[in-house]
């Protein structure tokens, strides 16, 4: 995988000279220890850089034109400490390209009301300078996120670093590959998409190749170098040998470690980041790609199955924003498959025949190796485990023919208390918000796929921010979903996206 990037972001205090040299200095003061304050925190997973106060259009435009320019500074984050004529952030504005918040905050938390004079309120007059900068942003058109509140609050810097998630999936979506070494699945309508279009808008790159191109890299690996990385698969995993021969067994997962050293030395020397594989076009391979594709996952690749290339880019775009989380419960790509029905106990089984992320496992996976029906190849090797409990996000995007649209479903994760001896893959059990057949009635209605990009790391907001920022359509479905609300938002969005 490529190296991660050390992204920062700028923070930019808007002033002017009308009040003096000595109040500009009290901004400047008043700026730094604002940004002490919150890169000592611990809440933000970036660091942020404060810049010059801008106090006239000509510096305003130098600060965002070297924004852009950097390859560092993943976006910027603006706050007026006093008044701000809006006209002179008009040019640089115009010239911007990344991600914008607009800090609404203030320095002082309590307004001193036993010594205010019209000093202070000259020099403290965010409640004044935003609202005029937020005008000129909001007349332009441009996307930004509003945070407001003061910056010593804990809330508010939990709001800053989500958003600068988002941005790192905003930035980075523009670095995305995708490998497709199989077409989409014959007849299916919702995985496939305009990939014109995809790299247009949200600059993912898709490129196709033949399987025989990555087969010859497996072909290619040597024992010797299969053998090493079987002895790692057994020292990280169980083996439930389910009545096998080991010998037989582990010739098995030899297949997969070959598959697995395969295709990461392809995907590096060829630079891609997510890729997808379908069961039906194997050609040389002797295995569907199971154990190889989990533990690819794991690293940080994209995955989608059948073709599917905009979840596998998903999937890669919501890891690189879960990096660096600390106790990280982990991303994959799922699908529903099956139904309870049962009263106060409804939920949807997810799986895949065999592809899921090994880094939403509650407990250590193990290795089984069972028959697929599926692609008419030998058993496949692969890791069976069940998800962690928790509150997490259901993705998909979908293209309507003249736009994309994401669907971010609020989902619960559920401990799965029933064992399932005979169903051989990793699953998670799910809620969705509101419900299962108020959620199911609204996916449906919204178009939603039957793979998702699936995360118990990042929040609706999250994925919502960054939908906006990438200037697509973002559908919600949570607590607060009714199907006459969802069906007029629908209507509604029909109009604003054409």
């Amino acid at each position: 995988m490529q190296k991660e990037k050390k992204y920062t972001f700028w923070f930019a205090t808007g002033s002017q000279d009308l009040y003096g040299e000595k109040t500009l200095h009290e901004v400047e003061e008043h700026s730094k220890k604002i940004i002490e304050s919150l890169n000592t925190s611990g809440r933000l997973p970036f660091e942020l850089i404060l810049k010059p106060t801008l106090i006239d259009s000509a510096s305003i435009r130098k600060c965002f034109n070297d924004a852009n320019i950097d390859e560092n500074c993943a976006g910027v984050i603006t706050w007026m400490h006093t008044f701000s004529p809006a006209k002179m952030w008009i040019h640089g504005l115009q010239e911007y390209r990344k991600p914008l918040l607009h800090f609404h905050t203030q320095f002082n938390r309590e307004i001193p009301w036993d010594t205010i004079d019209m000093d202070y309120m000259n020099t403290n007059q965010s409640a004044h300078g935003d609202r005029e900068y937020g005008h000129i942003v909001s007349r332009m058109g441009i996307e930004r996120k509003v945070v407001a509140g003061h910056w010593g609050d804990e809330e508010v810097q939990n709001k800053i670093g989500s958003w600068m998630r988002s941005a790192i999936g905003v930035i980075e979506s523009s670095h995305i590959r995708v490998l497709r070494v199989a077409d989409n699945m014959r007849n299916v309508a919702v995985t496939e998409g305009d990939k014109v279009e995809a790299e247009i808008k949200l600059g993912w790159e898709i490129d196709a190749y033949n399987i025989s191109d990555i087969a010859d890299y497996v072909k290619e690996v040597s024992d010797a170098d299969a053998e090493q990385l079987i002895d790692e698969y057994y020292s990280s995993y169980n083996i439930i040998l389910d009545g096998r021969d080991p010998k037989e067994f582990r010739n098995h997962v030899k297949k997969q470690a070959q598959i697995e050293i395969g295709f990461r030395k392809f995907l590096i020397e060829k630079n891609y980041h997510a890729i997808v594989t379908h069961f039906d076009m194997l050609g040389n391979l002797e295995q569907l790609p199971g154990l190889a594709i989990q533990r690819l996952m794991a690293e940080g690749y994209g995955f989608g199955a059948e073709g599917d290339w905009k979840t596998a880019a998903m999937v890669r775009l919501m890891k690189l924003m879960t990096r660096g989380i600390p106790y990280a419960k982990g991303t994959s790509f799922m699908e529903d498959y099956t139904y309870n029905l049962v009263p106060g106990k409804e939920a949807i089984l997810q799986s895949h025949m065999l592809e899921v992320c090994p880094s939403i496992a509650e407990t250590k996976p193990s290795i089984r190796v069972t028959p697929l029906s599926m692609g008419n190849r030998e058993d496949p090797a692969r890791l069976v485990f069940t998800s962690k409990p928790g509150k997490g996000i259901a993705c998909s995007l979908i293209d309507l023919g003249n736009r994309f649209r994401l669907i971010v479903n609020n989902v619960t994760s559920l401990k799965q208390e029933n064992h399932m001896p005979n169903l051989p893959v990793a699953t998670a059990l799910w809620r969705p918000e509101p419900g299962l057949l108020a959620g199911a009635e609204a996916w449906i209605l919204a178009g939603g796929a039957h793979h998702t990009a699936f995360s118990l790391d990042l929040t609706a907001e999250q994925m919502g921010d960054w939908a906006a920022m990438m200037g697509i359509e973002c559908i919600f479905i949570d607590n607060d979903t009714t199907i006459r609300n969802l069906k007029n938002e629908l209507r509604w969005n029909e109009a604003a996206y054409k």
